[in-house]
């Protein structure tokens, strides 16, 4: 079954593993502008790494048949230097118009702390100059429900914002509902320790239905798995769901929602 990865990380992934998604199905993923695994020192390693994402990415994913786009921010970990999250701001229109950005994000918060919350106001504000999508990162594990509670409210306080046009990651089953009714989209993330696994997922989709949801491996270098989605599709085959919800909700609900940009074309 053809699938949408709407979150990977692929920078930091082997050519192997987009062989390997290609084989399962994947034919297009997404990728977020992402904490390195260290602060950087300045605005021109994000330069750098914008170029990265939007240039050589799509170019090694089209090997395998695979459409990639990518996101532009400065990731919520980094949210704590207001003068570098200025001059990332002031890098980011030049990519705008590459063929593969679909908008802003993966924004929001990690620590919820004050500095962290101006960086994601000063990030939606860039959106809704610049009539982008928005893709939020919500934090891990203790923080998840606080954290979220505050991007939510923050965004629902914003006459701009069109909820429709926002996707809330890394939902789990004391967020998710939240986010449902204040109108966000909402994804689910496929991810062995720190996030969800394949059965809690499948627990939600049963719980809540595929309206509006969508999910996602956000591999990485930690402990992740590529192909987080094809093996959610399978499990999802073995609980007796049927192929069109399961299409829905891998496919056709990533299309949906992604297919908003102009730039996401399959």
């Amino acid at each position: 079954m053809d699938y949408i990865d709407p979150h990977c990380h692929m920078t930091s992934r082997a050519t192997n593993d987009y062989e390997q998604m290609a084989l399962c199905g994947c034919v297009a993923v997404t990728e977020p502008a992402f904490w390195a695994g260290y602060d950087r020192r300045g605005a021109e390693a994000f330069d750098d790494y914008f170029n990265h994402i939007t240039s050589f990415e799509p170019a090694r994913a089209a090997q395998h048949g695979i459409r990639h786009f990518s996101w532009l921010c400065l990731n919520p970990k980094e949210g704590e230097d207001a003068g570098l999250t200025r001059e990332v701001l002031d890098i980011m229109p030049r990519y705008l118009d590459r063929p593969n950005v679909l908008g802003v994000g993966e924004i929001g918060l990690n620590r919820v702390t004050r500095k962290e919350l101006n960086s994601f106001v000063a990030h939606v504000d860039f959106a809704m100059e610049h009539e982008q999508l928005i893709l939020i990162h919500t934090p891990h594990l203790e923080d998840k429900f606080k954290g979220t509670k505050h991007i939510v409210e923050s965004l629902r306080s914003d006459s701009r914002i069109d909820p429709g046009r926002v996707l809330v990651d890394h939902a789990e089953e004391h967020t998710l509902g939240m986010v449902l009714d204040a109108g966000f989209w909402v994804g689910i993330t496929l991810y062995p320790k720190t996030k969800t696994s394949l059965a809690r997922a499948i627990d939600m989709v049963e719980r809540f239905g595929v309206d509006r949801i969508c999910v996602n491996s956000a591999c990485d270098w930690g402990p992740s798995v590529p192909i987080a989605v094809a093996q959610l599709i399978q499990m999802m085959k073995q609980r007796g769901h049927s192929n069109s919800l399961i299409k829905q909700l891998v496919y056709d609900n990533p299309a949906q929602f992604l297919g908003q940009s102009p730039h996401f074309v399959l």
